[in-house]
């Protein structure tokens, strides 16, 4: 057995685990960072989705590291593509033109940038990242986790990490159960929270949907039509009461108002990506699904260059609401894990066959999965997107009456603990428990660290989705730039606890360490505060 000894044991190779890696390391701090795929990044990389950010995020509302993640990613197209001048010339360059955000881009090259800001760390020998590392096993002793436990995927084999810390940035939460962490999964009750829109009963497998979303360019006069699923007819007829029709369909609730919305599909725009203005405050861009989240524009380029736009798929077609991918067993999390790889799947071959087209014809028979762009043999994405983690439960709970525009008219709650902020609409998808949408208007955001440290382990630190917040609240926590914000902060304050020799819960209780945990954050670009802002 290989064995590793650490200050810190980041466990997820996500954003929030690579953001925790950095802040530990550049802190003083020995690090072990794990992942389970072959890709650092997360749902930036290994789940397909391109950044969903508040409208300030060019001026203000994010961290140093992310600035220079975002900056670096720019860079990379500047550098090796072959950008038209108008385009190059762009301060605040959107590779794919994509609506959903104003830095649309490539999973390969976010991969590249965040490997590029770990390469001196790991050079130094101050990270070491272990890729294709599963946790599986956890050494406890009283309210200390001593030392994890992982499973090799390449070799077989078992690791062994021993730290004074442990980080869980996994997708679902999944150091905590494996380390006996307190945790909630899925929806809790209104007499539990005090929540308006929290459900009468609490329902623990009540989850947002996952989604497996797939990457395609369209290429007319081809036809690369996969062969027809077997299942086809059945997610064919899938049809919830609300849903206004079959969900494999171009109808589907609108968000806001839950009453009917039909979409509009018009593969490769002849647009100037350049005159694109992606700002959800003004229009949340979902309208028109081929440019709502288009990671690669090929009128950015050269003539030539590239004969289709490429674009990521994860609309409402493929939210997945079949059942929860955690908190059953393996095999019903497996279960539910392909059942919503098999739905996309589904919906690729609509989309090829049987999709309506404006001129009265069906299917876009050209449409064409992209392997190269997601580093998997057939075009979807390594992991599902999974929106919803299981949550710690924490010295600090953030609930729904902290931030909702509707509860609070005079702006979100201060916490004396900030660690970063953060802004997003509570924006939960359809659940698994039968729920529409819910999406109400939220105010820029705190993020309290009392939030990321468990009531009683002493030393696991929440450094993802996993945080302290509710089913409602997780709706607006765990967008991109927070779940890096909340994985450097796990990270710093690690770090801190390693350099003074204390303990998380020492430092929400102690208001001198909490003073200068949080000064040396703000002397390292971490935003605590918000300036005067409204919500959108």
């Amino acid at each position: 057995m290989t064995e590793f000894r650490a200050d810190v044991l980041v466990v997820g190779g996500g954003l929030g685990g690579v953001a925790a890696a950095l802040a530990a390391a550049r802190n003083g701090a020995q690090v072990v960072l794990t992942e389970e795929t072959a890709w650092l990044g997360g749902q930036l990389t290994t789940q397909l989705v391109p950044p969903d950010e508040h409208p300030w995020i060019e001026s203000f509302g994010s961290t140093a590291t992310y600035r220079r993640l975002r900056d670096g990613i720019r860079e990379y197209y500047r550098r090796e593509y072959p950008l038209r001048s108008a385009s190059r010339s762009l301060a605040h360059l959107n590779p794919g033109a994509g609506r959903v955000g104003p830095l649309c881009h490539e999973p390969r090259v976010a991969l590249a940038v965040i490997e590029a800001m770990l390469a001196p760390w790991q050079a130094a020998g101050k990270i070491t990242v272990l890729r294709r590392h599963v946790p599986a096993t956890a050494q406890v002793d009283g309210d200390h986790v001593t030392a994890m436990g992982f499973h090799d995927l390449e070799t077989g084999g078992d690791v062994t990490v021993t730290a004074r810390f442990v980080l869980d940035a996994t997708e679902a939460g999944d150091v905590l159960p494996i380390t006996g962490t307190e945790f909630t999964t899925g929806a809790e009750s209104q007499a539990d929270t005090g929540e308006p829109h929290a459900a009468a009963i609490a329902r623990p497998d009540n989850m947002q949907a996952v989604s497996v979303c797939f990457a395609l360019s369209h290429h007319a006069g081809e036809d690369h039509t996969i062969d027809k699923p077997d299942d086809y007819a059945a997610w064919r007829a899938v049809a919830p009461e609300w849903w206004h029709g079959p969900q494999l369909g171009w109808v589907a609730p609108h968000p806001h108002t839950l009453e009917p919305r039909r979409h509009v599909f018009t593969p490769n725009p002849d647009d100037d990506p350049t005159g694109i203005v992606a700002d959800q405050s003004k229009d949340p861009g979902s309208d028109e699904l081929w440019t709502f989240r288009r990671i690669l524009a090929r009128n950015h380029f050269r003539p030539g260059a590239f004969d289709s736009d490429i674009t990521i798929v994860n609309w409402p077609m493929i939210d997945y609401l079949g059942g929860p991918v955690i908190g059953g067993t393996a095999e019903q999390n497996a279960a539910h894990t392909a059942a919503a790889r098999a739905q996309s799947l589904s919906f690729l071959y609509w989309l090829q066959s049987e999709a309506p087209r404006p001129d009265g014809g069906t299917g876009w028979p050209g449409l064409k999965p992209r392997p190269d762009v997601t580093g998997t043999a057939d075009g979807f994405a390594m992991r599902p997107y999974v929106r919803e983690s299981r949550r710690i439960r924490g010295q600090y709970r953030i609930v729904e009456q902290d931030l909702a525009v509707a509860v609070r008219p005079g702006g979100a709650v201060s916490y004396h603990d900030s660690v970063g902020i953060g802004s997003y609409r509570i924006d939960l998808h359809p659940s698994t428990g039968g729920d529409n949408y819910i999406d109400v208007p939220a105010w820029p955001f705190q993020i309290p660290m009392r939030a990321l440290v468990p009531e009683r382990v002493r030393n696991v630190i929440a450094a993802g989705k996993n945080i302290s917040t509710t089913h409602i609240t997780n709706g607006c926590y765990r967008v991109h730039p927070v779940e890096w914000t909340v994985g450097e902060a796990a990270g710093h304050l690690a770090s801190f606890c390693v350099a003074r020799d204390t303990e998380p819960q020492q430092v929400t209780a102690t208001p001198d360490l909490l003073a200068e945990v949080r000064q040396s954050m703000a002397a390292q670009g971490m935003e605590l505060d918000w300036p005067n802002v409204t919500y959108y």
